[in-house]
């Protein structure tokens, strides 16, 4: 990306302590099974900000099997990142090949705040400087392998603590302003 976007870009995912998001073959009951237990950890509050969601194939295939009647995001402007998935697979969701697209559709669509959601999307912002905020709450299991969080950079990212809050049934939740977050690189 060579200029800011105008909207904003925050990230809220839970771990496991050694930096999973899953296990190998995408399985997160590890996660839900524990959030249970503590509750809507700020969620709700985060979403009500939001008018866009940005996933990948493999986070919204995991949204898909919640269940029929079980869209988690009735009502909001959904994105897929994604190469494989057909243009016109679900009509809920905007399919788009590549960042710089997606960006630029957003820009047009006038978008104030993005979810960006899933491994290879939260990469993928990360890489491109468009990231502001990061929210991480961190379950307490370790998972020993799976699918991380963060990937290979470029470039060091420099992060501002801003909170951290002990939400309840052992999880940390830590949030961090991103430096020159949306800045581009």
């Amino acid at each position: 990306m060579t200029s800011r976007p105008p909207f904003t870009v925050s990230v809220f995912i839970g771990t496991s302590l050694d930096g999973f998001i899953a296990r190998p073959d995408g399985d997160i009951g590890w996660l839900t099974s524990r959030g249970e237990q503590a509750g809507d950890m700020g969620y709700q509050e985060f979403i009500a900000g939001i008018d866009t969601i940005v996933m990948g194939r493999a986070t919204y295939e995991t949204a898909l099997s919640f269940g029929a009647g079980h869209w988690p995001y009735d009502g909001m402007h959904v994105a897929v990142l994604s190469t494989r998935l057909g243009a016109d697979a679900d009509p809920r969701v905007t399919v788009h090949r590549d960042l710089d697209g997606l960006v630029r559709a957003l820009t047009e669509r006038g978008t104030k705040s993005v979810y960006a959601d899933g491994g290879q999307v939260i990469q993928s912002f990360l890489r491109a400087g468009l990231v502001n905020e990061l929210t991480i709450t961190t379950a307490p299991v370790l998972l020993g392998s799976g699918l991380r969080l963060f990937g290979p950079l470029e470039a060091d990212i420099a992060l501002v603590h801003r909170s951290t809050t002990v939400p309840g049934a052992g999880f940390v939740q830590t949030t961090y302003t991103v430096e020159n977050g949306g800045q581009g690189t």
